[in-house]
């Protein structure tokens, strides 16, 4: 049994076995499918644990909503067409993103284990939540992972006022001996559009430079964004558009201002994602032990380095979400008094309790 204290504007932490659980509850009463409904639940949950907190538990209220509207297809017939010995495209059905990804994660690793190297392209698909989902999967084989998706036009090209290209996410993993993989995952903007939201809805402030408002000026108050600033100036605006090549164009699917939009467009309207999975098999290029074991050093030296700030410690990417991660593990994941309505009502609705939910 959990026990839960709510007060007021207080975020209290739930275990997550206990959130993952009644999620996937939930999406089983609502039709989805056994796998989908997993590979949602334990994507939301491994990005609330790792303090992605844009790309967590908060969208599970738009996730239901974009299946009950019909943007999401509860149970997709997934077709996998082998276009060479190492490629292959997946049609996603319009199915969730999440399972979308995991179908085709466990290809590429299938394929990189036979060839080396595997790639897949998805197309059909919806929002897949955070890359690292995936690209954590793959390292977790001793392979190198890659992981992309397009998204919502939320990027102008350089010196334009008019979003074009999405802030499409770019994730790299690597296995790392004696710990979690090494995982790069950021979009090609300064922050992400579900930041954007996150900001609205607690009052607070946009970071400087991140957002511009309608007539491309930038703006700090996250009600005027309606387009992200790139990292990186044109640099960002030129990986975002290699994402789109990459996702886009291969998978034949609509690109920039012609994907459908994640708020902006009714839940009636499919969005025709698309996403690229690659991995490399690490052991076609050397003993995968000495390849992790050489990561290890190369991240205890960087880690080594004498920071300008002593009380803030040279990391790597993926630190700060690992640090989360163990804290979230121990202590639960805070969830707002929002989320504990919306769960409540859930609760109601199909009598599955949150606060004792077990699989």
């Amino acid at each position: 049994m959990c026990q839960i204290n709510v007060g007021k504007n207080e975020a209290t932490g739930i275990p997550s076995e206990v959130l993952e659980s009644f999620l996937k509850q939930v999406l089983l009463r609502e039709g989805v499918g056994r796998f989908d409904a997993s590979a949602v639940s334990q994507g939301l949950l491994d990005a609330s644990l790792r303090g992605v907190d844009s790309h967590g538990i908060r969208l599970f209220a738009h996730y239901l909503a974009a299946v009950r509207g019909g943007r999401v297809n509860p149970r997709p017939a997934f077709s996998l067409q082998c276009t060479k010995s190492g490629t292959g495209v997946l049609d996603a059905d319009h199915g969730f993103g999440h399972a979308a990804g995991k179908k085709a994660v466990e290809h590429v690793k299938e394929l990189a284990t036979i060839n080396g190297i595997g790639a897949v392209s998805v197309k059909n698909s919806t929002h897949f939540g955070a890359a690292a989902y995936f690209g954590n999967e793959i390292a977790r084989s001793d392979m190198l992972g890659l992981c992309f998706t397009n998204s919502d036009p939320l990027i102008p090209p350089t010196g334009s006022s008019e979003p074009f290209l999405g802030n499409n996410p770019i994730c790299f993993t690597a296995p790392i001996l004696g710990e979690d993989p090494f995982c790069l995952d950021m979009a090609t903007s300064q922050i992400t559009f579900n930041e954007v939201l996150r900001l609205r809805a607690s009052g607070e402030s946009a970071p400087a430079g991140a957002g511009y408002d309608q007539c491309g000026y930038e703006t700090v108050d996250p009600k005027k964004i309606v387009s992200l600033a790139p990292v990186g100036g044109y640099k960002g605006y030129g990986l975002s558009l290699m994402v789109e090549i990459l996702c886009s164009l291969l998978a034949q699917m609509p690109y920039g201002p012609n994907v459908g939009h994640m708020y902006n467009d009714t839940l009636e309207k499919r969005r025709h994602l698309s996403h690229f999975f690659l991995a490399v098999d690490i052991g076609s290029f050397l003993d995968i032990e000495k390849f992790k074991t050489h990561i290890a050093a190369l991240a205890g030296d960087l880690r080594n380095q004498i920071p300008v700030d002593s009380n803030a410690p040279i990391q790597i990417a993926g630190d700060p979400e690992k640090l989360c991660r163990e804290q979230r593990l121990a202590y639960g994941i805070p969830i707002s008094e929002v989320e504990v309505e919306l769960f409540d009502q859930l609760s109601d609705l199909y009598g599955i309790s949150w606060r004792e939910s077990s699989d």
